[in-house]
């Protein structure tokens, strides 16, 4: 029969284990501990190389910061990406002039002299070449590109010189698509809703424009509907239109009629060939319809040559005719 063994006098201490051995139950704890510490690095570590490392072995793609083509720098700072935009071409003139227009009114040398306005087209690309046209003795008028990068910086030197700002607005040319006329073009493919927030769009990013001019469309320009919708918005915004004039066949003035909208035409370009002696020529012969018919509207382009023709021949021009901001050029058409 086996015995009891005797409980524990109450009180009596436990004997220590001999030295060396510890019990099962501490080992197991010690072991699962270690476990937990070392999984607990593994995991660290994966995320580590997941933001250093990236998938597949390879370092993570930098974001890049998108940079709008409207978006425009201040005055004083150079664009972040302007090597990246491609300046877009410049008119595409007509092989041939239209008639003159009729004569506004008669001029009599004893009640005043004729006027003349001129506008530079495709501002807001070169910063440097908007600074010297600044630097001319004259109430120029800029008509700058919508989504120009520069054209935030060229709207506030013209502003602070006191020039007149149009928008120069983007329409698709008979040469299209081998000719681009750049970023927010009117295309003659647009639904009237497209078309008339694209144009929206382009009216919202030259601020302080009173007009607009056309940059190519010989094609959009000579349909009637197209120019209708247009007109509806200048009309709303009570902005005035100059006619550049790139196709024989447009139908600005009869849109300017149909709408009463202010309305004035382009009569010569001067830089069309960018020679000193035929910028010269296309001066004179600007003064020349001026006092023929009372008043004139030139059109030149932000070039070196067209600056430096402009600035030797002033003198000249202010002796014949009277230099006036396009606004004072501008009818309404009955």
């Amino acid at each position: 029969m086996a015995t009891k063994k005797k409980a524990a006098p109450k009180g009596a201490k436990r004997k220590k284990a001999p030295a060396g051995k510890t019990s099962i139950g501490a080992d197991l704890k010690k072991a699962l501990l270690g476990v937990v510490i070392l999984a607990a690095i593994v995991a660290v570590a994966g995320v580590v190389a997941h933001y250093t490392i990236g998938p597949e072995g390879r370092p993570p793609a930098a974001r890049p910061e998108a940079t709008p083509p409207h978006k425009s720098v201040p005055l004083d700072k150079p664009h972040p990406s302007a090597a990246a935009y491609k300046v877009p071409e410049f008119e595409i003139f007509p092989a041939q002039e239209p008639p003159p227009k009729p004569a506004v009114r008669a001029v009599d040398p004893g009640q005043g002299r004729p006027r003349v306005a001129i506008i530079i087209d495709d501002m807001g690309y070169d910063r440097k070449v908007a600074d010297r046209f600044c630097t001319l003795d004259a109430p120029l008028t800029f008509s700058v590109l919508p989504s120009s990068p520069f054209r935030d910086a060229v709207v506030q030197k013209a502003r602070s010189k006191g020039f007149s700002l149009m928008l120069h607005l983007p329409m698709e040319p008979n040469e299209y698509p081998d000719v681009d006329p750049g970023p927010g073009a009117l295309l003659a493919d647009m639904d009237p809703d497209r078309l008339l927030a694209v144009l929206e769009k382009n009216l919202d990013a030259v601020p302080y424009a009173i007009g607009v001019n056309n940059h190519m469309g010989s094609r959009l320009s000579a349909q009637a509907d197209r120019m209708n919708q247009i007109f509806t918005v200048l009309k709303r915004r009570r902005l005035f239109y100059v006619d550049s004039r790139t196709t024989y066949h447009t139908k600005a003035h009869q849109a300017a009629r149909l709408l009463q909208v202010p309305f004035a035409q382009r009569d010569v370009f001067l830089d069309n060939d960018q020679t000193p002696e035929a910028i010269r020529a296309q001066i004179r012969q600007l003064s020349t319809l001026a006092v023929r018919h009372g008043e004139a509207v030139g059109i030149g382009h932000p070039h070196p040559v067209t600056f430096e023709v402009l600035r030797e021949m002033l003198p000249e021009l202010k002796s014949k005719v009277l230099l006036v901001p396009i606004a004072e050029l501008v009818h309404p058409i009955s």
